[in-house]
Parts: structure tokens; C-alpha cells; sequence
């Protein structure tokens, strides 16, 4: 005898129905089973049913003709898919936040310089376990589907890259990446400026300064806006728009750029020390710059070998406050002596044998394009990052024209090429402070060399030296040779640092601020 429902609908009337008939039998079976179900469940719990998530789709909506294939539309749609912006903006949203709360997480933006994943991350490989050079793919991480590889290609052992998340959504407010900012701009460039405007000569030199700090702020603007629509860093931009090599170059550009200052700090430090040497022994020790640099490779070779960036932390807050005291004093210091002596020294309006070194020396002061990316990373409104960066270049290039103008307003012709060493050298106060910015340029070399060395590894070294001490030991001597680079670099331009920081100026950041973010 046929049932209710199939007075209303039979399959049997259907082509080829007997041979279906068991089908629908047990779809009936099914839903009846779920009735009962159901009713007993409203008996004993007061509670509704609840539905079921709007990305999944339960299972008697699957089993309905084409519920298949819906349930499959609906999750790629959920998921980040290689070529899809909004895939992209979702996946970027369950990013962990890079925070950056104390100074001591500032850090963690050199773990991210340029926006490149520089932190260790050989503990996620096995012992048999390497790296691929092949870039990773956010196509790994879908969920399979119909366009999907049954087995995989890849060699077993080697594993991709993958990228720690990022920072997409901070917590940062306005105000802490203002100070982040600043932090990253204000360094040893502010006290090479005093002899750069030697070089050019005053009003030269205040024209020109402004003119870079218009057209680095344009620049940096480019890069911002372009990382907004582009999801990665500052080399995968490059990657994604002109292809791999154009990575490299970005990559290879701020890897010179950072072994660059790296050089002109140990010269800085040497000349510093040399001269503070020469104040405590009354003029009668004199140790010489190049012996000086030889004592600080022995320093930085121990230094080179930390992985964990957050153990720089102590070396980098105590560096950043040698660096405001003695700004302040240099304030002070040059106010009185214009004060004392009536007025300005000898100065030029523009100085027609040096003024190309100004421009090298400008360019080296306002470079700090690395930490762009990062700090925008960490803000809670990326989308404002463009008028609080407008805000910091306005006070930094007050800070910068101020400085430099006072000094060489104060000393003229006769400016050193770092104007500490113009304070009185038999003053015990100016001696403390000198040797207390040499060391804070001592402390904070370390976390220059880092996104060099970090970048550099990342290309060139695959497998993980956790498990195979040989490969430990090649990174270990890797990071030595570099620092000997560095060194050696040093030696060479010890005698005119203030030409050496306008070739580094010059060669090194002309192309990662004024040239790579106007092509992307």
C-alpha cells in the first residue's frame, strides 16, 4: 500500500522509478526519524534549535539536489583566494595585531623591517625539514576543492616559507605612531647636518633641506597608498607588480642601505671615542680612529649572533636616551655660545666647491623608509597613517633645520664633521655626553645590522641549522663575515666621514625613498 506521500508524489510514476525507489525510501525514512527527533527534543528542553552557521550548511540542506555544489560555492567564496583582493582583505582581518605598547615591542618592527618577515623561524622545521625558495602561496592554505591536487608536488621535506602574521589591524593609536616615527627618524643624521650646512652654506642648505623633506614625504605617501591596495612588503609590492627580480633589487637596495650605516656608525663612534680618549689623558693618549674601529668589530662579531631581536631591547632604550640628552645639550649649548660671542660666526649663504655633499648628507638623514610599512601595520586606522607621517616630518624637519642651522650659525667655518666634538673638551660634563652618544650609536648598531643579515640569510640558506650544527656554524660565519664587511668598509672611509655619509646618502637611499616607490 503506497504511503501520504505518495498520493501526493510517487517516484514510482517517475522514469525508470523502481529502480530509484529505495532512494527516496530512505530520504523518507530520514526525515521522519529527524520529526521524531525533533519533538522529543522540544519536550525536554525548553530552548529553540540552533541554526546552523551561515558559512556551513548542514547536512539535509546537502543532501537537497545541487546542496552540493552550493555548499562548495559557498565555502571558496569564504576562503582567500591567490588572485582575490577581498580574499585577501578577509584573511588579513584574523591577522594577529602587531603591537607596539611599550618601546621594548618597537622592536618588533625590526623584525618587520620593510614589512619582511625577519624573525627566526627554523623551529617550525623538522630535522629533515628544509626551506624551498619558491615563495609561499596563500593557495596552500585553502581549503581543497574541485580544482585541487590530489597529491602533492613538492619534494618531501621541503617546506615553503610561510609568512607570520601581519599586522593588518593594530592597536596603535595616532599619538604612539607619531613617537614610533620619531624614533625611527632622529638618530646620528641630525649631528652630521651642522657640517653638511658647511658644505652648502646656510641659506642653500635650509632651501634644500625642506625641498628633501617635501619629496621624501611625497615618496613615502606612494609607498602607503600603494601598500593599502597591495597586500605584503616593501619587496613583495615590487614582486607582485614587476616580478621576482624587482624584489630582489628592493631587497638588495635596503640591505645596502642598512650595512651602509652600519659603516658610518662605527666611523661616527670611532671619532667620538678618539676625541673623548684625548680629553680624559689631557692630550697625552692618542689612539687611532682605525684601531678604534678594529676594538668595536670585536664588539659587534658576539653582537651579530643574537636571533632574537627582543634581546636588543635594553641596548636600543638605553641608546635612544643618550640620543635626546645630548640633543638637548647641543640645544643648549649652541644657543650660549651664539649668546656669548654676539652673535653668528663666519657663514655662507651657499658654498659653490662642497654643496653636493649637503644633498648626500640630507638624503642619509631623512631615510627611514624601512620602518614605513611596520608602523603602519601597527596602527588601528591604517587609513590615517598618511596625516600623522605629514605631522612627524613637519616637527623632524624643524628639528633637523633647527639643528643644523644653530650650530653652524655657532661655529662657522670651523665645524667639525660630528659637532659634539666642537663643545669644550676640557669641560668633564661635555666629556660624559660625548662618550654617552658614542655608546648609544654603539648600542643601537646592532639593530641596523639586523635586517641586513636577517634578509640576506633568508635567501641564502634553505635548510635550518637547529638540528645540523654545520649549518648553524655557516650562518655563524656568515654574520661574522658580514660585520667584517662593515668593518672593513668603516676602515676605508675613516678619514672623511662626512663624504662617506653623502655616498651613503647618495647611492644607498636615493633609491629605496625617491625611485622604487614612484615605479610601484
Amino acid at each position: 500500500m503506497a504511503s501520504n506521500a505518495d498520493d501526493e508524489f510517487s517516484s514510482l510514476q517517475l522514469q525508470g522509478g523502481d529502480i530509484t525507489r529505495q532512494v527516496y525510501r530512505w530520504a523518507e525514512d530520514a526525515e521522519a526519524a529527524n520529526s521524531v527527533r525533533r519533538h522529543l527534543r522540544s519536550k525536554s528542553f525548553s530552548l529553540s534549535r540552533p541554526t546552523p552557521e551561515e558559512e556551513t550548511m548542514d547536512i539535509n540542506t546537502i543532501r537537497v539536489p545541487g546542496g552540493f555544489r552550493r555548499d562548495f560555492i559557498r565555502r571558496t567564496a569564504g576562503s582567500p583566494h591567490p588572485g582575490s583582493t577581498d580574499g585577501r582583505a578577509k584573511a588579513s582581518a584574523t591577522h594577529h595585531q602587531l603591537h607596539t605598547s611599550s618601546f621594548l615591542e618597537f622592536l618588533t618592527l625590526y623584525g618587520h623591517f620593510a614589512g619582511e618577515e625577519l624573525e627566526e623561524d627554523d623551529e617550525v622545521l623538522g630535522p629533515d625539514e628544509y626551506f624551498s625558495s619558491e615563495p609561499w602561496d596563500e593557495a596552500e592554505e585553502r581549503e581543497p576543492g574541485e580544482d585541487s591536487a590530489l597529491l602533492r608536488p613538492e619534494t618531501p621535506g621541503r617546506r615553503k616559507r610561510k609568512p607570520k602574521p601581519r599586522g593588518g589591524t593594530g592597536t596603535n593609536t595616532r599619538t604612539g605612531a607619531a613617537l614610533l616615527l620619531l624614533k625611527s627618524f632622529v638618530g646620528t643624521g641630525v649631528l652630521f647636518l651642522p657640517r653638511a650646512f658647511l658644505n652648502g652654506g646656510m641659506l642653500f642648505s635650509s632651501l634644500v633641506l625642506l625641498a628633501v623633506s617635501i619629496l621624501s614625504f611625497y615618496c613615502f605617501i606612494l609607498l602607503v597608498n600603494t601598500r593599502l591596495k597591495i597586500e605584503g612588503s616593501f619587496g613583495d609590492i615590487g614582486g607582485a607588480l614587476f616580478g621576482k627580480h624587482m624584489r630582489r633589487i628592493i631587497l638588495g637596495s635596503i640591505v645596502l642601505s642598512q650595512l651602509g650605516f652600519v659603516s658610518a656608525y662605527i666611523v661616527f663612534t670611532a671619532e667620538n671615542l678618539q676625541a673623548f680618549v684625548l680629553a680624559v689623558s689631557k692630550c697625552k693618549s692618542f689612539i687611532d680612529i682605525k684601531f678604534m674601529v678594529l676594538i668595536q668589530l670585536v664588539i659587534f662579531l658576539p653582537l651579530s649572533l643574537i636571533r632574537d631581536i627582543g634581546k636588543l631591547g635594553f641596548t636600543a632604550l638605553v641608546a635612544d636616551v643618550f640620543i635626546l640628552l645630548g640633543l638637548i645639550y647641543l640645544y643648549y649649548y649652541d644657543v650660549a655660545t651664539i649668546v656669548s660671542q654676539g652673535g653668528v660666526s663666519d657663514i655662507k649663504s651657499f658654498n659653490p666647491s662642497t654643496w653636493t655633499l649637503f644633498i648626500g648628507t640630507a638624503i642619509f638623514t631623512y631615510e627611514g623608509i624601512g620602518l614605513i610599512i611596520p608602523i603602519q601595520e601597527s596602527m588601528k586606522e591604517p587609513r590615517r597613517f598618511p596625516g600623522v607621517l605629514a605631522g612627524v616630518m613637519v616637527l623632524i624637519t624643524i628639528v633637523f633645520l633647527s639643528a643644523g642651522a644653530l650650530s653652524y650659525a655657532a661655529y662657522g667655518s670651523a665645524t667639525q664633521t660630528v659637532v659634539i666634538l666642537n663643545l669644550p673638551q676640557d669641560d668633564k660634563f661635555v666629556n660624559a655626553v660625548q662618550f654617552l652618544y658614542s655608546l648609544a650609536i654603539l648600542l643601537s648598531t646592532p639593530l641596523q645590522l639586523f635586517p641586513a643579515i636577517r634578509i640576506m640569510e633568508n635567501e641564502l640558506f634553505t635548510r635550518s641549522g637547529k638540528y645540523n650544527p654545520g649549518i648553524k656554524w655557516k650562518k655563524n660565519c656568515f654574520r661574522f663575515f658580514l660585520v667584517m664587511i662593515c668593518a672593513f668598509v668603516a676602515w676605508g672611509g675613516a678619514d672623511d666621514l662626512d663624504k662617506f655619509v653623502s655616498l651613503v646618502g647618495s647611492f644607498a637611499c636615493v633609491p629605496l625613498i625617491y625611485v622604487y616607490p614612484v615605479c610601484l
